[in-house]
């Protein structure tokens, strides 16, 4: 039995690509989790060596010393009223766009997802009137309305395909048994987009998480401080205290893990789903 070298070239070469991406990407944040059990001076005398022993001082410290857990209830409140919000608001404009022909459709699709090629910062002024024409500074509803915004661009064009990908002959035969519109969405689309919906609310949940520069310009108080605006003031606090610093990190970055793990076969069966119909 012959074994074809060139198959076997490609294989060797697609697994070690694999293997150099999972390192390089899983690595630094390996490092971090592992240097928050470190004592500062383990950390700079031997930055890769394994901690000694494991202790969970700087994670109750950062806990209980600098208000850490009004900061993850915020961030956590914040991110999650956006998303869900943002999820059925784009969820209803992506089943309209994948299942119903109206005049326009093109342009209004184009004019939504355009938004993904204008830059962020370039929105400030513009999102900073209306939020101060709403007296909604410095608070969490402003904040839930901003975040609400993003992401629409990314959302419709992973919820259209979705919708789409769903036989138009479940429509027909809901309307004919009497449903109407909201009953055929709610009941018959909504529940077959699950793959689509966990994608799109997974990935804005977790820009809404990391958002910092918007959390820093529309909020001046501790009460409605945000994680990511929090580790500003915790770089000032900890100066040169790595182990707390590590530990603030690990349980930023937390969270977003373990949600896409509980997500990650609708995820990928999203991504499977746009590559076959898009």
């Amino acid at each position: 039995m012959q074994i074809r070298t060139g198959s076997l070239t490609e294989r060797l070469f697609s697994h070690t690509v694999m293997l150099f991406t999972v390192v390089v990407s899983t690595f630094p944040i390996l490092w971090i989790v592992v240097s928050s059990f470190k004592t500062n001076k383990a950390i700079l005398g031997d930055p890769f060596a394994l901690p000694t022993s494991i202790s969970f001082k700087a994670y109750a410290d950062v806990f209980t010393q600098y208000n850490f857990l009004v900061y993850f209830k915020n961030s956590l409140i914040i991110a999650t009223s956006a998303t869900l919000i943002a999820v059925f608001i784009y969820a209803l404009a992506g089943y309209i766009f994948g299942k119903f022909d109206f005049f326009g459709k093109n342009v209004l699709f184009v004019l939504c997802t355009i938004t993904l090629l204008v830059p962020g910062y370039a929105r400030a002024q513009p999102i900073f009137t209306i939020v101060m024409k709403l007296n909604l500074y410095d608070t969490k509803a402003g904040l839930v309305l901003v975040y609400a915004s993003f992401g629409m661009a990314l959302a419709l064009f992973i919820l259209r395909v979705t919708f789409m990908s769903i036989p138009k002959d479940l429509d027909e035969a809901a309307i004919i048994d009497g449903a109407g519109f909201w009953r055929t969405f709610w009941n018959v689309n909504l529940p077959l987009a699950k793959s689509g919906l966990a994608t799109s609310g997974i990935l804005l949940f977790l820009a809404n998480w990391n958002e910092y520069f918007y959390a820093l310009v529309l909020t001046t108080s501790e009460a409605n401080r945000t994680l990511p605006v929090a580790l500003g003031f915790f770089n000032e606090a900890f100066s040169y205290n790595y182990t707390y610093m590590f530990a603030a990190l690990t349980m930023i970055i937390i969270p977003g893990i373990v949600i896409y793990l509980l997500v990650q076969e609708q995820v990928q069966q999203s991504v499977a789903s746009s590559g076959v119909k898009g």
